[in-house]
C-alpha cells in the first residue's frame, strides 16, 4: 500500500446525545446482527446505550494492523475491506463486509494488537463499542460469545471454500463466485438491479490473481460484459472507465456459461 493512502486511527467520540429515536434505530440494526442473535429486549436495549455511533470517511482505517484492539464496530451504512499488509509491503485483501457486518475480534486475542486492517470503501457508519465492553457482554449474555463463536466458524468455512477455489478453479469461475458472494454482502439495489463496486486491483487480491490476468479477463469481450446466473437473476457485471466494476441484473443479457463454469 502507498504510504500516502494510509489514514490514521481516529479514536471514536462519544457522538451526539442519546434520544428515543437514535436508541430505535440501534436496536433494529442490533436485533438483526447475528451477533446479538437470540437477546431478550431488554438486553439489546443495553447494549443498545452502550454503543457510540461513528462515521468512517472513503478511504478512512477503522482498525489498523499493529495497533492495540480497542473496539469492535458494527456497520451500519456503506463497506469496509478487509486487508493484510505483508512483510514486503504489499496489501493482501481478505474480503469485504457490508451493513450488518461486525468488525474487529470477537474472541479472546491471541496477542494485544489487530492482525488485519478495516478500510472504508466509501463513507460508512457504524457502531462501535469498546473491546472491554464487548468482553463484559459476552461474560453478562453467554449467548453473545455462542454468537461470536458461530460468526467465526462461519467466516472460516467460506475462508476454505475461497482456498479450495484458488487452488482447483480457473480465474473465470473464482472471479463469478467472488462477485456473487460480494452481490450478498455489499450489493447496492439501483434502478438496472444490484449493483458492487471495487477497483480491477481489489478484485484481483481477492480471487488469488494477477492485475494483468484480471484486466485481460475484462477486456475479453465486447467492453467486457461477464454473465452469471444467481438464483433466478441474470446478473451483468461490466467493467467501467473509472477503473469500478458494476454488477446489475438485466433482461437482456445472455449468460455466460462456457467462460463462468456456472
Amino acid at each position: 500500500m502507498a504510504a500516502g493512502r494510509v489514514t490514521a486511527v481516529q479514536q471514536c467520540s462519544a457522538g451526539p446525545l442519546t434520544t428515543a429515536s437514535n436508541i430505535a434505530g440501534r436496536i433494529d440494526l442490533i436485533s438483526s446482527s447475528p451477533l446479538f442473535a437470540d437477546l431478550q429486549l431488554q438486553a439489546i436495549e443495553k447494549i443498545a446505550r452502550l454503543a457510540r455511533p461513528k462515521t468512517i470517511a472513503r478511504d478512512e482505517l477503522l482498525l489498523m494492523q499493529g495497533q492495540p484492539i480497542r473496539l469492535v464496530a458494527l456497520i451500519r451504512t456503506g463497506s469496509m475491506k478487509i486487508s493484510q499488509l505483508a512483510p514486503n509491503g504489499n496489501e493482501v485483501i481478505l474480503w469485504i463486509y457490508g451493513t450488518g457486518s461486525v468488525i474487529g475480534t470477537l474472541t479472546d486475542p491471541i496477542s494485544c494488537c489487530y492482525s488485519s486492517s478495516a478500510r472504508a470503501l466509501e463513507q460508512s457508519t457504524a457502531l462501535v463499542w469498546d473491546f472491554a465492553v464487548i468482553q463484559a457482554l459476552m461474560l453478562e449474555y453467554p449467548q453473545v460469545r455462542k454468537n461470536a463463536g458461530q460468526i467465526l466458524a462461519q467466516r472460516l468455512d467460506e475462508l476454505e471454500e475461497r482456498f479450495r477455489e484458488v487452488a482447483t478453479e480457473k480465474v473465470a469461475r473464482r472471479v463469478a463466485l467472488a462477485l456473487l458472494r460480494l452481490l450478498k454482502l455489499v450489493g447496492k439495489k439501483v434502478s438496472e438491479g444490484v449493483e458492487v463496486s471495487l477497483s480491477r486491483e481489489e478484485l484481483a487480491q481477492m480471487t488469488g490473481t494477477t492485475l494483468f490476468t484480471i484486466s485481460r479477463l475484462l477486456s475479453s469481450g465486447t467492453n467486457w460484459d461477464m454473465f452469471f446466473l444467481g438464483g433466478k437473476q441474470l446478473l451483468c457485471a461490466t467493467f467501467k472507465c473509472s477503473s469500478r466494476l458494476k454488477m446489475m441484473t438485466s433482461r437482456i443479457y445472455r449468460l455466460f456459461r462456457e467462460a463462468c463454469g456456472i
